[in-house]
C-alpha cells in the first residue's frame, strides 16, 4: 500500500475484532516503525507495553465499560464534548467535522436532538443507554487480541515545560507511523479512551500494567484483525467528513485563506 493510500484509508475501529491474534512478526512491526517517529534531539520518550493475556484485556475492559456507563449516565461524556455531535448529513456537511450519530436505536430517535438537556438525559438514562453502551464497549475490548499501552518517560515529560509539548508531539508522531502500519497490514485500532473521563478509573489500568513511576501512562489503544464485513454496533458514529483546504490552509498571513486547493 502507498502512504497516501493508507493515509486516505485510516479509519478508527468502532467494531469488534475477529479473535484472531495479533502476529508477533506484526506486533514486531508495529513497535519498530513507531520507534522511528522524531522526536526532540532524538530522545525517543515513548515506552510501549503489549499485552495479551486474557485476564489482563478483561479487568481493562471491565474498567471501560464501567468509566463509559458512569460518564454517559452523569452526563459529563455530553456536556465535554457535545460541540462536535453532529445529528443529520446536512449538519455534517455543513461543519466538516465532529462525528455523525446516524445509527441510534428506533426508541432514542424521537429524542435526538435533546440529549444534551436535562429531559433527554433523563430519557437516555430510563432507556439504560448508558448501560448499554457500557457493556458495548466492554464487549469490544474484551474481544480485543492485543491492547497497547503508550506511555512517556516522565524525564522529558513533565507538564509545565517545554519539554512537556516536544515529548508529546513526539508521541504524537510515533502513534500515526503505527496506526497507518496497521491500515497497511489490514488491522483496525481504537483509543480506549472511556477510563480517562471517570475519576480513579486510568489511576487502575497504570496499577494493572505495573506503569512504574518514571512513566506516564499516556494512551491504551485496541488492535486486531478486522471481519470482512464489519456489522455497525447498536449506537455507532462515523467522522469521514474534513475540512476544506481553505479552512485550515492560510497564504502568507492567517488572513489569507489559500484559494485553489479544495477537492472538487
Amino acid at each position: 500500500m502507498e502512504l497516501r493510500d493508507a493515509i486516505a484509508a485510516r479509519r478508527t475501529t468502532n467494531g469488534p475484532f475477529l479473535p484472531d491474534p495479533v502476529s508477533a512478526e506484526h506486533q514486531r512491526v508495529l513497535v519498530e516503525v513507531a520507534g522511528r517517529a522524531p522526536s526532540q534531539l532524538n530522545s525517543q520518550p515513548w515506552r510501549f507495553v503489549l499485552v495479551e493475556s486474557r485476564s489482563t484485556i478483561e479487568e481493562v475492559a471491565r474498567i471501560s465499560g464501567e468509566s463509559m456507563t458512569t460518564a454517559m449516565g452523569n452526563g459529563t461524556f455530553f456536556e465535554r464534548y457535545k460541540r462536535w455531535f453532529r445529528f443529520s448529513a446536512e449538519e455534517m456537511e455543513r461543519t466538516r467535522s465532529g462525528m455523525l450519530f446516524d445509527k441510534l436505536p428506533a426508541p432514542l430517535r424521537p429524542f435526538t436532538h435533546q440529549v444534551f438537556t436535562r429531559r433527554g438525559q433523563r430519557v437516555v438514562n430510563a432507556l439504560r443507554v448508558p448501560q448499554t453502551l457500557g457493556e458495548q464497549n466492554r464487549k469490544l475490548v474484551a474481544g480485543s487480541p492485543l491492547l497497547l499501552g503508550v506511555m512517556l518517560d516522565r524525564g522529558e515529560y513533565r507538564p509545565g515545560e517545554l519539554s512537556a509539548f516536544y515529548s508529546v508531539f513526539s508521541m504524537g508522531a510515533a502513534m500515526e507511523n503505527l496506526w497507518l502500519t496497521t491500515t497497511e497490514l489490514g488491522l483496525g485500532i481504537q483509543f480506549v479512551s472511556f477510563p480517562m473521563e471517570v475519576e480513579g478509573a486510568w489511576q487502575r489500568i497504570v496499577e494493572l500494567l505495573a506503569v512504574p513511576d518514571d512513566l506516564e501512562l499516556m494512551a491504551v489503544y485496541r488492535i486486531g484483525h478486522l471481519p470482512e464485513q464489519a456489522r455497525r454496533p447498536v449506537i455507532d458514529w462515523s467522522s469521514s467528513e474534513r475540512k476544506r483546504v481553505s479552512q485550515y490552509v492560510f497564504r502568507e498571513d492567517c488572513r489569507t485563506p489559500q484559494e485553489g486547493w479544495d477537492a472538487r
